[in-house]
């Protein structure tokens, strides 16, 4: 029997062709630059031009495509409807998912208060852009249509007053700006963060932008802030009155505003009940910061705080105890707490597809610009429309002069194709209007119907004179933009939200003379375990309790009001106030420093110091000889920052700090069995925190520095024989040496 012809062995790449890849597997080589040009650049473009950054109309895509979306189904005069039926049709132009639509639906209604002109009526819970914690309620739940205010984002927007482009489907077209009627670009508060740069673009007055507007368009050397007087922001409060920093703001787009709580104070109830907040902070933030000094000993004027916000609007309870100062506590909060906090602005919008900072100046005439160009297209399409009516008339005029003729000739005409041309022929008329005679209904084949029609001819002719005229002068395009601003200013301007105080007004209240100088011993075990107790409690029990195998490494008798700084394995400073911790007994464990302070993972104390006025210096020695000496208030920061890295150098291990008063004498001893004494003298001090140091001791390979410690006055005839007159130096033979009495490293 014929054995069977065996089939011929495919290729792999045949028998998978969708998941065969040439060079599958191959790494090469490309430079960094070149696949971050590739590949990140464009994700970073797309995010600057495409996503956060607001344009000239004063939105970012999000919001445009949200809002046209409601334009387009009737929200703008129509009913509220259900904020899902809004999210769902808007993702026919944004491609993202509903919860991000909804997200940005919700800052923009009236409910959440984020805005000082709202552009989406609301109805439901749609949280507070005030509270960090009051969360809005599903899209399912809440209504939504368009406030009256859009009428003047969308006015003219169907007389291709702006462009249109595809959607992301092609399946319609989306503006790319809105034709808005008022700068709301500077109206409403917009913050973005994109790739490599930000923008946060403060709310100022409606009625004073349009003033300040108007004022430019006649003279563009016009002095801005004697129109705009400064931000105005939703949440109302008092605007520090600093010329010099708002004129900063406004010329060059970029500057900070300080802005302080509106309170007041409830005499029979003893309490502060503050009403109106900072835009850059929350009431949750708030009430935590106040907490947290209350703690700390630094607000003992207060027994209570709670958040009493309801239906009625925002509200802060403070209840004091008796005696206290209100206008003393209300100085201590605005400097302890975000009650008076900072709103940093930096005016980047996109300009043309590129994002530009600009003061205020610079973006008003910008948004003129646009507005004229706006104008002129919407007078233009008007125009067009007018000579489109006028040649239909002046073709129904030459009707008049023999209706029977037209008559006839309809009747006339054997086919219907040839009517058209007919009367075309008949009175020397074109296409256009012998088709608008063909179409009249034969009941408005009368001369009065006609002779009506045609009055409109001069008129017509009037108007279209005056849109030519308009055309060519910018003189009175302006004045058609100066006429809406005045109107929309009049119709939808307000007072003032955010007033003004000055900087006299400020008290500079001493915190740290509220906590009190009391004397304090310090207590740090070899653990990390830290215990702040009063010297009547130590007299009375001083026998400290302590996890098993622990050991106290340190203990230093100070005041209430001083900075303890703890050196971590991670070369690192954590700073804190000793009014921070509470008083304990030496009977308990005491503060776990690390969880306390909230160390890295891994990390433990290295070493204590306690300072009041950090004077002094400090000497760090490590394992490879070297020794550097740095002055204590290289770690004291007018920020108080809570941590600081490099706070001395990782490149050996550390064996001993030393705290210096002055120039001393240190003995170094290594496992190589030397030791060296030297004076400190012989060591300058380095300005860098992290500083290797300088060599004080020769070692041999392998050999290593074990022990570093001071030397008292009544010790160094018993070591004189390890002095040093210079270092390094090799040292001499140590057999005993006395205990030192310092803190051991781990």
């Amino acid at each position: 029997m014929a054995r069977k012809k065996e089939p011929e062995k495919k290729k792999i790449s045949e028998m998978l062709p969708n998941a065969y890849i040439e060079g599958a597997g191959i790494v090469a080589e490309e430079k960094i630059t070149e696949t971050l040009e590739k590949n990140y650049m464009p994700y970073a473009m797309s995010v600057i031009i495409s996503r956060a950054l607001p344009e000239i109309d004063g939105f970012k895509p999000s919001h445009r495509k949200l809002l046209y979306t409601m334009y387009k189904m009737g929200l703008l005069n129509g009913p509220r409807t259900k904020s899902a039926n809004v999210v769902g049709q808007t993702m026919r132009l944004n491609p993202h998912g509903d919860s991000a639509i909804y997200e940005t639906m919700v800052r923009l209604a009236r409910g959440n208060e984020a805005l000082l002109h709202p552009y989406v009526d609301s109805k439901g819970n749609f949280g507070k852009a005030y509270s960090r914690d009051m969360a809005y309620a599903a899209s399912r739940y809440t209504e939504v249509k368009l406030e009256p205010i859009c009428h003047e984002l969308f006015r003219d927007i169907d007389k291709e007053t702006v462009d249109f482009v595809p959607n992301y489907d092609n399946t319609m077209t989306e503006p790319t700006l809105f034709p808005v009627a008022f700068p709301s670009v500077l109206v409403n508060a917009n913050v973005g963060i994109a790739v490599s740069m930000a923008s946060s673009v403060c709310p100022f007055n409606l009625s004073e932008v349009c003033e300040t507007t108007i004022a430019l368009m006649k003279n563009p050397e016009h002095d801005i802030l004697t129109t705009l007087k400064g931000p105005d922001f939703p949440g109302g409060g008092f605007l520090l009155m600093d010329e010099t920093e708002l004129r900063k703001a406004v010329e060059t787009g970029k500057g900070s505003f300080r802005v302080r709580a509106k309170w007041n104070y409830d005499k029979q109830g003893g309490c502060i009940e503050i009403t109106e907040i900072p835009y850059s902070t929350t009431i949750e933030a708030v009430i935590d910061k106040i907490i947290e000094n209350i703690k700390n000993g630094k607000l003992r004027e207060i027994s209570y705080v709670r958040d009493e916000t309801d239906r009625g609007g925002l509200k802060i309870a403070v209840d004091l105890k008796r005696g206290s100062d209100p206008e003393k506590v209300m100085q201590k909060l605005f400097k302890l707490t975000p009650l008076m906090d900072s709103y940093s602005c930096n005016f980047n919008i996109l300009i043309g597809g590129t994002p530009r900072v600009m003061g205020v100046r610079e973006i008003l005439t910008e948004w003129i610009s646009f507005r004229e160009e706006c104008v002129k297209r919407r007078v233009y399409f008007d125009l067009n429309k007018k000579r489109e009516k006028l040649h239909l008339l002046e073709g129904l005029e030459k009707i008049l002069i023999d209706i029977d003729k037209a008559i006839k000739i309809v009747r006339e005409t054997e086919e219907e194709i040839n009517v058209v041309p007919n009367l075309m022929n008949g009175f020397g008329i074109d296409e256009v209007q012998a088709e608008y005679v063909a179409e009249i209904k034969l009941r408005h084949l009368n001369r009065e119907y006609i002779l009506n029609r045609t009055k409109e001819i001069d008129s017509l002719r009037e108007e279209i004179a005056d849109m030519e005229e308009t055309l060519n002068s910018p003189k009175k395009i302006r004045a058609i933009i100066a006429k809406e601003l005045k109107d929309i200013a009049k119709k939808y301007g307000q007072p003032r939200r955010t007033l003004f105080f000055h900087a006299d007004e400020i008290t500079d209240i001493d915190t740290e003379a509220e906590v009190s100088d009391d004397p304090m011993n310090v207590f740090i075990t070899e653990s990390g375990y830290f215990k702040k107790i009063t010297p009547a409690s130590l007299r009375m029990n001083a026998e400290q309790k302590l996890k098993e195998n622990d050991e106290v490494v340190r203990h230093v008798e100070t005041t209430n009001r001083a900075d303890v700084l703890f050196l971590t394995s991670m070369q690192q400073c954590y700073k804190a106030k000793l009014s921070q911790f509470e008083v304990c007994k030496a009977s308990v464990m005491g503060d776990y420093i690390p969880a306390k302070l909230g160390f890295d993972e891994g990390e433990y104390v290295r070493y204590m110091i306690v300072t009041r006025d950090y004077s002094g210096e400090l000497l760090f020695v490590y394992e490879n000889g070297k020794a550097a000496r740095i002055a204590v208030n290289a770690y004291e920061t007018k920020t108080n920052r809570k941590k600081l890295a490099k706070a001395f150098s990782d490149k050996s291990p550390l064996v001993a700090v030393l705290e210096l008063s002055g120039d001393c004498d240190v003995l170094v001893r290594s496992d190589g069995g030397r030791a060296v004494l030297f004076s400190t003298s012989l060591i300058a001090q380095k300005a860098a925190r992290d500083t290797q140091g300088v060599q004080v001791m020769n070692l041999k390979p392998k050999q290593k520095v074990t022990e570093a410690f001071i030397v008292t006055s009544d010790k160094i005839e018993e070591l004189k024989k390890y002095r040093a007159r210079n270092i390094p130096a090799a040292g001499g033979i140590a057999k005993e040496l006395p205990d030192t009495g310092q803190m051991r490293l781990k």
